[in-house]
């Protein structure tokens, strides 16, 4: 597998404070990426390492293979947490400028700017002050001028902070095309729902210390605890090959069970046990679900 980065023994410390410890990923070509954590856990960090805004202490960055250099800068788009935007200036002025900066020529700048403000459904706001502008739709300028440039690494901090369900749908069907387009895309967020949707792998940083990486179905697979949901018509009771972890009764002899099946057993031997008891509606492995597992490993800390 080709990877657009590669961070290797990432350190990085303030004082006394351990930033980052010993930190390594490897990003996918064309992937989106989810880098997950709680507030403090060494997200933020990691992310301006890689955009070169301030430096590691200690490892390696690898860009498409060559160590990362400030001639990668351009090659990066960057969405951070916090906005910025000069509320004084038009809303065409303000992107020009920003594509500027990002190494296109005002015709290129203008020209993209113009594309993606029509794309985003924003023209009629063009001559508009940025400070007239609601939260999402500076939202949607910011995103414009991070991905107009057409970067091979694309990273979104929150990207849907700010935006109605709408707006969030057309910014992800956008995030969608840019993969389709090859670019890779880094995805820092703490809507999991959100990752679910959208991220093929993930890695998850608690206390400066990376403590869960892969892709989300190999994630998904480890984190399997052989728990069965069932919807029938009758009852059931534990048994020697499971228990019952709940049940709710929804009337007219109707049930809903989550089922734990022992070890040793097949969810096989699962159905055959409670097929002579009851009329089965639905059977289905409850695959636990990325905040599940969030939860599990970082446990509520949100230090």
């Amino acid at each position: 597998m080709e990877h657009i980065l590669s961070a290797s023994h990432i350190s990085k410390r303030y004082a006394q404070h351990h930033a980052l410890n010993d930190v390594s990923i490897a990003i996918p070509k064309g992937s989106i990426f989810g880098l997950l954590g709680p507030n403090g856990a060494g997200k933020t960090t990691l992310i301006r390492i890689i955009t070169q805004i301030i430096t590691a202490d200690e490892g390696q960055i690898l860009f498409n293979g060559e160590p990362l250099q400030p001639k990668h800068v351009p090659l990066i788009g960057y969405l951070p947490e916090e906005r910025g935007l000069y509320k004084k200036m038009k809303v065409g002025e303000q992107l020009v400028y920003l594509g500027q900066l990002r190494g296109l020529s005002h015709k290129e700048a203008s020209d993209k700017s113009k594309f993606w403000v029509k794309k985003l459904e924003i023209a009629d706001w063009w001559s508009k002050k940025v400070e007239d502008l609601s939260k999402g739709m500076a939202q949607k300028i910011q995103f414009i001028a991070t991905v107009m440039h057409e970067p091979e690494l694309i990273i979104l901090d929150e990207p849907f902070s700010g935006f109605d369900p709408i707006n969030a749908n057309l910014i992800r069907d956008e995030i969608l095309q840019l993969r389709k387009k090859g670019c890779t895309i880094i995805f820092s967020t703490h809507r999991m729902e959100t990752v679910e949707d959208l991220c093929d792998s993930i890695a998850l940083i608690n206390k400066s210390e990376k403590i869960l990486d892969g892709t989300k179905r190999e994630i998904k697979e480890a984190y399997r605890n052989n728990t069965f949901l069932l919807h029938c018509q009758g009852s059931v009771a534990s048994n020697g090959i499971f228990d019952v972890l709940s049940e709710k009764n929804e009337g007219e002899n109707h049930f809903s069970y989550q089922l734990k099946l022992k070890e040793g057993h097949s969810a096989n031997e699962l159905l055959n046990t409670i097929l002579p008891q009851v009329q089965i509606q639905s059977f289905s492995e409850k695959i636990p679900s990325i905040n599940e597992i969030f939860i599990t490993k970082v446990g509520g800390d949100k230090s």
